[in-house]
């Protein structure tokens, strides 16, 4: 049986999936890993990578019968390499908040909101802080690029995982010239910028084959020749897997990090330094939402709500446990009776914080139950979210349809109901809504041998045909009481601020 595998590098797990021809997953295999916190920066150990990689794909069936593959990964940051791919510098991904002058400069220059997290913002950071490595430099790129490049011998990126290195034409569906040109006119670098990058590919390009030193680096886990599809970003392959690539669509991830993905129609009217402009694997223009807190800190409570069971003799299983908190927040007062969380380990764009601090906070009058408590958690994963999506709403950004994927929805509806009612509009989840990224790479490799028609028809009419969902609508009294809970948590915001200046 021939097979596609999708391979991903998300922020907790290094994930492979494959699918069979009719797009249904078949076997998966995982590595959990990561991020360091090193000398102020936020990396992982590339030798991980590959450790991690092989630990993955030894449970993946029948991997003689891979017909085609690729590789998707968190995106942004900052991996820098000399002429023979030696790193620079440790890898410095998207938590990091250290490049705060670089991109308001750019974002000023560009007349184009430029993120903290950008691969641009980082490497004018270090321009700006004369940083030794620099003379040095020879490439530039993302991790999905990198693990790309070691398989394949390919210096490529496709166009979404691009969209976060460097903003994208979505004309031309390449970096964009004009913006370009302005970079180089600061003539902080010896060469064009573009010299430095990755070339960009649309989804369905090939983007080269599985070389005979990529399969050595596998310990030969993989065939050499396997053809790969263009490397893509966590974004992408998130808006692969939901079937949210043209207009009106959207999508939100939830996992560690959570963020939406809506397709524009048209350009936003002003610049927002809480809206990045990315692309679809195909570069449409998307509106995204991005929040580097989601479910770690309640990851954590509920940690600490485990090892309370086990004083008392009881052994939960994760997916029992997460079910059972999850539900029992459900029966939490609508508002989470004045209970508040800010589950910020790191800062937040959005809410224009460079530092995090995990936070409780309740008045002497909160109802402070179990519920509310849990319910709270739960609230705080999205609701940074809500103040971006808030923008779009006022731009008049129309959504057809809200897809939820990433381990938030795993447990069935509760994500789901909180979500349609922070964004007061129906959310959607699919029978592979757990799955996320490394499912939607494996759709993109597909699309790869697909050979004809666009993406979206692909997904559309062979992929999402007749595929099982689960919509939930906003309930008014949810509705209601996240806007409530919402209003408190803005306000809120100022304690935060000050446990970062003091704490």
């Amino acid at each position: 049986m021939k097979t596609c595998l999708g391979i991903e590098f998300g922020s907790t797990r290094i994930k492979a999936v494959t699918i069979n021809g009719q797009f249904a997953p078949v076997s998966s295999g995982d590595y959990t890993w990561k991020s360091d916190y090193l000398d102020g920066v936020w990396t992982y150990d590339l030798a991980e990578v590959w450790a991690g990689l092989k630990e993955a794909l030894k449970t993946v069936e029948d991997r003689g019968g891979i017909a085609a593959a690729g590789v998707s990964a968190m995106m942004h940051g900052y991996l820098a390499f000399d002429e023979n791919w030696e790193l620079l510098t440790p890898f410095r991904t998207w938590q990091n908040t250290i490049t705060g002058q670089a991109a308001e400069e750019l974002t000023a220059l560009f007349g184009f909101n430029i993120p903290q997290r950008w691969s641009i913002a980082h490497l004018y950071q270090a321009v700006l802080n004369g940083e030794e490595h620099l003379p040095r430099i020879a490439h530039i790129t993302t991790l999905a690029g990198y693990v790309h490049h070691a398989l394949t011998g390919e210096n490529v990126l496709g166009v979404g995982d691009a969209s976060g290195m460097f903003p994208i034409d979505s004309e031309t569906l390449d970096y964009d010239a004009a913006m370009l040109a302005k970079f180089d006119a600061l003539g902080v670098l010896p060469k064009p910028l573009k010299e430095y990058l990755p070339a960009v590919l649309p989804a369905g390009a090939a983007a080269g084959t599985l070389s005979e030193a990529g399969a050595a680096l596998l310990d030969g886990l993989l065939p050499p020749g396997i053809p790969f599809a263009p490397p893509e970003g966590d974004a992408g392959t998130g808006m692969t897997a939901t079937n949210a690539v043209a207009a009106r669509t959207g999508n939100v991830s939830a996992g560690t990090s959570i963020f939406s993905m809506v397709v524009l129609e048209k350009p936003l009217a002003k610049v927002y330094p809480e809206i990045d402009l990315v692309t679809t694997p195909t570069g449409k223009p998307v509106a995204m939402v991005h929040c580097n807190n989601c479910t770690n800190d309640s990851n954590a409570w509920f940690g600490i709500l485990r090892e309370t069971a086990e004083l008392f003799g009881a052994s939960p299983d994760t997916g029992t446990l997460f079910t059972k908190l999850y539900q029992k927040s459900l029966e939490g007062e609508a508002d989470c009776g004045g209970v508040l969380t800010y589950n910020y380990l790191t800062g937040e764009g959005v809410t224009h914080l460079d530092e995090g601090r995990p936070l409780v906070l309740r008045r002497p009058d909160s109802r402070f139950t179990l519920a509310n408590f849990l319910r709270s958690q739960l609230y705080a994963t999205m609701a940074t979210l809500k103040i971006g999506m808030d923008i779009l709403a006022r731009e008049d950004v129309r959504i057809d349809r809200l897809m939820g994927h990433g381990g938030l929805f795993k447990t069935p509806v509760v994500g789901q109901r909180y979500l349609a009612a922070a964004c007061r509009a129906p959310v959607t989840c699919m029978e592979t809504a757990g799955e996320g990224g490394p499912y939607g790479m494996a759709l993109l490799a597909a699309f790869l041998l697909h050979g004809a028609g666009t993406l979206e028809d692909f997904l559309e009419r062979e992929v999402f045909a007749g595929a099982k969902a689960v919509t939930v609508e906003p309930d008014r009294e949810d509705a209601a009481g996240f806007a409530s809970y919402l209003e408190a948590y803005q306000k809120g915001l100022a304690v935060e601020r000050e446990a970062v200046r003091e704490v």
